[in-house]
């Protein structure tokens, strides 16, 4: 049996985005998903996903409408794998539900067909532990939105094959993906680790007062993150000198936060039904700000740095 096309157990907004990218790829993309009018649906968000691409002049229409052509949604699990030469899992981020998504793909692929996870946090070594070929098994993870964020996180886990771990990365690039290949298997991959430790900070900063989160997040936007895209840290470690970075790093890291678990923050606001976006209230008013527009902002903004990007190299 001829084996070409992407599986996606998972319809939803990353099943979606993954599913995009595959198929602007060039790939036959299969989707399934055990929701009620899961087809319709799914061709609903992937359309969506196309037509925001065209408005973004990142795809045109002739090559939306070919993407949208080779997507389609099965009615079973089985169906969606039988022709799959990778699977790829974006279920909830629960680990019990994943480990059932993954027994099943295990159980009706070949054993040399790659199996991959969207998951964001959880190890893909726990994803895997219940099949009988964990060292086809990686994590894949997709930043949303996935259709503009080029970053995909390729995890090793504790049985997961080195070499597959490259293969999957070739793949990803042939699909417009900047893959990265994570080593270990660790709680927060690569770039959550870092993210959740300027989050830590940043919430450290609100907490003694130090500042506004307004004036935090204002500081984060227009200083340090637009180096970012083109200046990592470890560039500017260099660019500014180990001799340098040291007696700062033991001037500063003595007097932030070094906690092992959320804020107490967190709980407080949590207690008082602040929950965020979602409730209307969080570090933020809600009301007194459009959650919609900031969205579109962001998404322009990732769009014109990487067609800038793009163009100098």
């Amino acid at each position: 049996m001829d084996r070409s096309k992407i599986a996606v157990v998972g319809g939803g907004m990353m099943g979606c985005g993954i599913a995009t990218c595959a198929a602007l790829a060039g790939n036959s993309t299969v989707v399934y998903d055990n929701m009620t009018d899961a087809a319709s649906m799914i061709i609903g968000r992937v359309r969506e996903n196309l037509a925001e691409l065209v408005r973004y002049d990142m795809c045109n229409e002739s090559d939306a409408d070919a993407a949208a052509k080779r997507i389609q949604v099965v009615d079973s699990i089985e169906e969606a794998c039988a022709e799959a030469s990778t699977a790829i899992e974006a279920v909830f981020e629960k680990l019990e539900l994943k480990q059932e998504v993954f027994q099943k793909l295990d159980a009706i692929l070949p054993a040399e067909v790659p199996i991959l996870s969207n998951t964001s946090g959880l190890r893909i070594t726990d994803i895997s532990a219940k099949t009988k070929h964990p060292e086809r098994t990686l994590t894949a993870h997709f930043w949303l939105p996935a259709i503009l964020i080029p970053l995909v996180e390729v995890v090793i886990g504790d049985k997961s094959s080195p070499e597959l771990a490259a293969k999957v990365s070739d793949m990803l690039r042939g699909w417009g993906k900047t893959p990265v290949i994570v080593k270990r298997d660790l709680p927060g991959q690569l770039a959550n680790r870092i993210l959740q430790a300027v989050i830590r900070e940043a919430v450290n900063i609100v907490e003694i007062g130090l500042a506004t989160a307004e004036d935090v997040d204002t500081a984060i936007k227009m200083g340090m993150a637009l180096r970012f895209p083109v200046w990592g840290p470890l560039e500017h470690v260099d660019a500014v000198g180990f001799d340098i970075c040291a007696p700062v790093q033991n001037t500063v890291l003595p007097e932030i936060s070094a906690r092992k678990d959320a804020s107490p923050l967190f709980a407080e606001k949590a207690a008082q039904g602040m929950l965020g976006y979602k409730t209307g209230k969080g570090f933020y008013d809600w009301s007194k700000k459009d959650m919609e527009a900031l969205v579109r902002l962001r998404n322009d903004f990732i769009v014109h740095s990487l067609k800038l990007i793009r163009e100098t190299r």
